[in-house]
């Protein structure tokens, strides 16, 4: 009896321990579910969004979760803009902005969030959250689109805004703060909602220095030669441009003078000598004296070449030797050691004898480019980019584009539309009312190889 009650109990805690142990197992995979992928959503606002008469000045948004809020001050713009930015204050699961610059009469306003809000745990982005109030009966609806174009390159820029001012003078846009501001989409467009029937000036920036205003000529800015009317609607294009290269501030630590007293100098010649560039002679410190009659090129005789320029750059570091290269030639680089000096009084330590051979004619390709839609009256100017770096440049005067020799590589394209002739691009100048000139960069990449026939078709 005894033997059998202790088989059953046995069986009996066996049983327990398979359920605690299977039960433990369970509590310890847990099944996690999908990824959230899902921003939060706005639930309630205070007053609600869209609301008219508003008298107070606060603002209270609340989500459906936990909120992450990050950059608030970049990302926030209301408009009509404010003197005084709001104070606010982010909560677990909601936001309160309380206005500290005094409500306009019979206004809408419009709180735009950017990309600030995104949920506790994912990451998921609200994106342009937009609330919107009146503190009269009427809900303005109207609204302003348009482009800002980058007017040298074609391209876009998200760091820019949009500035738009009610009744002002020309030189406003120098001196006081926008109505409103809208900020650029990466594709360069920019909307403006819940503006009134009104006419606006209207300008784009690059705020270096968060003031609002147009204060320094190294500024990317853009205006419109017109007003724009909210009652027309009409997209705006606005061709950006700095009138002024901004200036390096960077502080360059002093030069140890112990490092290196000697005059030293590199040269161009790699492999061969390119048929189409200057040979360059790039010395460590600038020459104070130099004597072109004692640097100079030569057969492999020693006969000299005639025809050669000799120049220097402004910084006084750099000599180019030019002429009309012969293809695949020895040649003789002869720099004698007094050629040159710097303000050191430092000269060359010897003199150097430098053997080279100039390219072939099949290390270049033959490139044909046919345009369709170019319009020649605008002075259109070929431009060839290596990254970001005009490498080469070719005023058109028709629609087909042909050079027996060109280096090899991979291209992108550009046409300048050149007004002035001048053969570069020239920005705007708004004192003047300048619009500036406009350069279009074409999407396709050419791949130019040596020994070919490349051809092209470019669509404009």
């Amino acid at each position: 009896m005894s033997r059998i009650f202790f088989v059953f109990i046995s069986g009996v805690f066996a049983i327990l321990i398979s359920l605690m142990t299977g039960s433990c197992a369970q509590i310890g995979m847990p099944d996690g579910g999908p990824k959230d992928t899902l921003a939060p959503k706005l639930i309630r606002a205070s007053p609600p969004n869209g609301s008219r008469n508003v008298t107070g000045n606060k603002i209270i948004l609340e989500f459906d979760e936990n909120i992450d809020v990050q950059n608030l001050q970049q990302n926030l713009i209301i408009s009509p803009l404010q003197n005084r930015n709001p104070s606010i204050i982010a909560n677990p699961r909601s936001i309160t902005l309380k206005f500290r610059d005094t409500l306009l009469p019979n206004t809408t306003y419009t709180v735009n969030f950017g990309d600030a809000i995104k949920d506790n745990n994912e990451g998921n982005v609200y994106r342009n959250l937009s609330y919107v109030f009146s503190t009269g009966n009427i809900l303005d609806s109207l609204t302003l689109s348009g482009k800002v174009i980058l007017a040298e390159t074609g391209g876009t820029d998200t760091t820019l805004v949009v500035l738009l001012y009610r009744n002002a003078a020309d030189t406003t846009v120098l001196k006081k703060k926008p109505n409103y501001i809208a900020k650029v989409k990466g594709d360069g467009s920019f909307l403006f909602s819940n503006l009134p029937a009104a006419s606006f000036k209207i300008y784009a920036l690059k705020d270096g220095d968060g003031g609002k205003t147009y204060n320094s000529k190294s500024e990317i800015f853009a205006f419109a030669d017109e007003e724009a009317s909210t009652e027309n609607n009409d997209p705006v294009t606005l061709l950006a441009y700095a009138e002024q290269k901004s200036i390096d501030n960077k502080i360059i630590p002093p030069v140890n003078s112990g490092l290196d007293k000697k005059l030293r100098y590199i040269s161009s010649i790699k492999d061969k000598q390119d048929l189409l560039e200057p040979l360059e002679i790039l010395f460590n410190t600038p020459l104070k004296e130099r004597d072109s009659a004692k640097i100079y090129l030569t057969d492999t005789l020693f006969r000299k070449i005639s025809g050669v320029r000799f120049s220097i750059d402004s910084t006084a570091k750099k000599i180019f030797l030019t002429t009309l290269w012969q293809a695949d030639k020895p040649l003789v680089l002869i720099i004698e050691k007094d050629a040159v000096k710097d303000s050191a009084g430092n000269s060359l330590a010897k003199n150097d004898t430098i053997r080279f051979n100039t390219k072939s004619k099949e290390d270049y390709g033959k490139l044909t480019l046919r345009f369709n839609d170019l319009e020649l009256s605008k002075n259109p100017v070929l431009q060839f980019l290596a990254g970001n770096e005009i490498k080469y440049s070719y005023p058109l005067t028709s629609k087909e584009w042909i050079s027996n020799m060109f280096p090899p590589g991979q291209y992108g394209i550009r046409i300048l539309y050149d007004t002035d002739k001048n053969g570069r691009w020239t920005p705007g100048n708004y004192e003047k009312k300048l619009q500036p000139e406009i350069a279009v960069t074409i999407p396709q990449t050419l791949n130019v190889r040596a020994d070919w026939d490349n051809e092209s078709e470019i669509n404009l």
